[in-house]
């Protein structure tokens, strides 16, 4: 695993300021469904949630293969893995790429490693070869999935890349 304090896969350059967390959720904790937490669960997360951009949970490695995008999403630590498959849905995926139009968004679980595949069909303008677009190429697609705000039990804030909350 990868120390995230000399982690060179970041999105951003080094001298770019980080987008302060800010608290996003106030009330009862609940789960994925709606149903209120008790016990312990519930005592670990009445702290609130914070809003942060993907990037400070995961890393990526993206690539393509004619009109198909190919976008992994690897977690900086164990912790985060549960956030991760809880909000970096097919849909939210989908959303995030709407200027885009993909055709189909798959994602594939590879819960091992702590790490999700995500497809995104016809999504390239036709592909590199294809594309009147100057950048088409999947790689740099990675970029718009890790601009994702997600939302992180502030319990959890210790496991979140970059610098301290």
């Amino acid at each position: 695993m990868t120390d995230v304090k000399n982690a060179s896969l970041s999105p951003h350059p080094f001298n770019v300021a980080l987008p302060t967390p800010v608290a996003a959720v106030q009330g009862q904790p609940r789960r994925a469904g709606g149903a209120p937490l008790e016990g312990e669960d519930a005592q670990r997360l009445r702290g609130g949630f914070l809003s942060v951009p993907l990037y400070r949970l995961a890393h990526s490695r993206t690539g393509d293969k004619g009109n198909r995008s190919n976008i992994s999403v690897i977690a900086w630590h164990p912790a985060l893995w549960d956030v991760l498959v809880d909000q970096v849905t097919e849909a939210a995926v989908a959303r995030q790429f709407a200027q885009r139009q993909p055709r189909q968004v798959t994602r594939y679980l590879l819960p091992q490693l702590q790490s999700m595949n995500i497809v995104l069909d016809d999504v390239l303008d036709g592909g590199v070869n294809d594309a009147l677009n100057l950048d088409s190429h999947g790689k740099a697609l990675s970029y718009l999935l890790l601009d994702l705000p997600v939302l992180v039990p502030a319990a959890l804030a210790m496991h979140l890349a970059g610098p301290p909350i």
